[in-house]
């Protein structure tokens, strides 16, 4: 995600000539393998927070209640995209993609060497700098996969794909490795080797360096003395805000944890809505571009509702895989981590097979609306899913293929919805704000996630079968609303472009 001009490419024309990786440039090379281990790091983390977060201290956690730790790993998911803005606005106006990703890379470093010291202390400081560091990388390393490749070169697309790859592949490793540190030698154990992949990552990216071209330390538009003086008290007053938000939160929070969550999720909600506002009421967004940006907003509020329960992959739905699943079958021991991988490895089979359905079915059914009707119905029907699974299977009971089935459904889901959506942002944004706009789409992320943390605390009396029964009735209800407003949307969108699909992101 950047918030201002497009890239400038280390090539000229088409086909710079360089075909070092897999017939691509050498920088991919560099990038792939970063992102690679960056993603090993952050999904091994993300893997056993909440077990971590949920053991008791003599058990090597920090022993909070179910309730809290899994609104904590929800709006853990909320920060990162939240602060992912920042990374956008550092590299567009301070230090380019290439630094700000170093440096987010040795912050989520520091931040998993601070959680495998056993210390609690410690332990929230590392969660902090993960979220942080990952905010401040996650959106300029795609943006420097782009500056690989002039805009005619015909290899951009296939370049970006095998990028996409590493997510994936580091996605669907890591749970599997940090679950064996965990079961053999304690939850510090595995956050130290996801500290070990974010350093690999560092090295590879330093050591890569030439390989990138000069323009990924390029600053698009940067901040003048002036400006600077102005960011600076900008941030300090952004921070005394939140401080005063959490303070707020005590009026109906007795834990300053809680308080943390609540001030979390307002400046989540918050923030959609205040960019929403600012492009309806900006002069430089013309008629045309107002309604595009109409029948926008049911897609994005769909979208949101995907992300509050996608988002709990590694929340409830990790309870359900150490509480309610079988621990063996046939033979194996199953470690409730494992189930981590699943999306991962169904996004590497089903997404060139959604990708080759949407581009035979370009023009016809299912138009983009109906795409995000059939990813919101899909999800809204796997928390039906996880609803009965809850209330039937009490104990570890509960088939392997009972929750493999549903991270399976909810892939589906994301394939309708993911990188439907990045493309439609990207063709319904005002051109005054097309990165304003992206980052819109990833803040549909972080407020659904905000959401469901508040759900959780909401809800945290009852049974979690309640709980997904709740999610399920107003993702279903919001899927219905969309489906009738489908004819409108497409009227409303009638003069927007509309093209295939991106690949999926994580």
């Amino acid at each position: 995600m950047s918030i201002a001009a497009p890239p400038r490419s280390i090539h000229e024309g088409k086909d710079g000539g360089d075909r070092a990786f897999f017939g691509q440039p050498k920088g991919l090379a560099t990038l792939f393998f970063v992102e690679l281990w960056e993603r090993f790091s952050y999904y091994g983390m993300r893997a056993i927070l909440l077990y971590f977060l949920i053991a008791k201290t003599a058990d090597g956690g920090l022993g909070i209640n179910k309730t809290t730790g899994v609104a904590v790993v929800t709006i853990y998911g909320a920060s990162v995209y939240l602060l992912s803005i920042v990374g956008g606005f550092t590299a567009d106006r301070m230090f380019g993609p290439r630094r700000s990703t170093l440096y987010g890379a040795l912050v989520i470093m520091s931040g998993h060497i601070c959680l495998s010291i056993p210390a609690s202390a410690t332990a929230w400081l590392g969660i902090a700098l993960v979220a942080f560091g990952t905010g401040l990388l996650k959106p300029n390393i795609s943006t420097m996969v782009g500056m690989q490749y002039s805009s005619d070169d015909p290899r951009r697309d296939a370049g970006f794909s095998i990028f996409y790859m590493s997510i994936n592949i580091g996605a669907f490793f890591s749970p599997l490795v940090v679950a064996w540190l965990r079961a053999s030698y304690g939850f510090h154990a595995g956050f130290s080797a996801a500290a070990v992949g974010m350093a690999v990552a560092v090295v590879w990216f330093v050591k890569g360096r030439k390989a990138l071209g000069p323009h990924v330390d390029d600053v698009p538009n940067p901040l003048t003395s002036a400006e600077r003086a102005k960011v600076g008290a900008l941030a300090v007053g952004a921070l005394v805000a939140c401080a005063l938000v959490v303070v707020l939160a005590g009026l109906w929070r007795d834990s300053i944890l809680e308080q943390v969550i609540d001030a979390i999720s307002i400046v989540a909600l918050l923030a959609p809505i205040a960019y929403f506002t600012m492009m309806f009421r900006s002069p430089k967004v013309e008629k045309q571009e107002k309604s595009h940006l109409l029948a926008y907003l049911p897609l994005w509020i769909g979208a949101m509702l995907f992300w509050m329960n996608f988002g709990q992959a590694a929340g409830k739905m990790a309870l359900f895989a150490s509480v309610h699943t079988v621990t063996q079958t046939a033979g194996i021991h199953v470690n409730p981590e494992w189930f981590q991988s699943i999306n991962p490895l169904a996004i590497v089979v089903l997404a060139p097979i959604a990708g080759w359905i949407w581009t035979r079915r370009a023009g016809r059914f299912p138009s983009t609306p109906m795409k995000f009707v059939l990813g919101v119905t899909l999800i809204g029907i796997s928390a039906l899913a996880l609803s009965w699974a809850f209330a039937t299977f009490k104990g570890n009971i509960a088939p392997v293929y009972i929750l493999g089935s549903v991270f399976v459904m909810q892939t589906v889901a994301e394939l309708c919805i993911s990188p439907v959506g990045l493309s439609a942002t990207t063709r319904l944004a005002p051109k005054a704000f097309a990165s304003q706009a992206m980052a819109l789409w990833f803040l549909g992320s972080a407020a659904g996630q905000a959401l469901a943390a508040q759900l959780i605390q909401a809800l945290g009396g009852l049974s979690d079968s309640t709980y997904y029964l709740v999610n399920a009735i107003i993702t279903l209800v919001v899927a219905g609303i969309l489906l009738a407003l489908v004819p409108w949307i497409r009227t409303k969108m009638a003069t927007a472009e509309l093209g295939t699909a991106a690949p999926a992101v994580h």
